[in-house]
């Protein structure tokens, strides 16, 4: 039986796109079943505009070079890593509408749920993380 690993995604920036892709990348690498829940500034992190230019954080620019030298992808390319590796993306409801945000601002294979989709998906989790 795959592992479940659940992820709640609800800061925007960044370093917390990193961390983000990063664990659900790594956990699909190992066939585990992987979901992020976005919600308020983690629907950043999937944005269609957003998520190509996220700023890096005051007093942090030197890590752009480090990025650059690891050879660390950019957050675009470890998106559709993500969805191409099967990770399921769901986009909170709640705040869409709280934000005046419709599926069509977002990445194509998103899903739109509420915290109950989440929940339903994290209930069975051998693994859960919030960024």
């Amino acid at each position: 039986m795959a592992k479940r690993v659940a992820i709640i995604a609800s800061n925007g920036g960044m370093f917390d796109a990193y961390k983000v892709f990063n664990i659900a990348t790594a956990a699909a690498a190992t066939d585990a079943e992987v979901g992020i829940f976005f919600t308020f500034e983690g629907l950043n992190l999937i944005h269609k505009e957003a998520h190509a230019q996220l700023p890096m954080p005051v007093g942090k620019e030197h890590f752009a070079q480090g990025f650059q030298k690891a050879n660390v992808p950019g957050i675009p390319e470890l998106v559709a890593m993500a969805s191409e590796m099967g990770v399921k993306m769901i986009a909170c409801q709640m705040t869409m509408d709280v934000m005046g945000l419709e599926k069509e601002h977002f990445i194509d294979g998103i899903e739109v749920g509420g915290a109950v989709t989440f929940l339903d998906f994290a209930y069975d989790a051998d693994v859960t993380l919030t960024f």
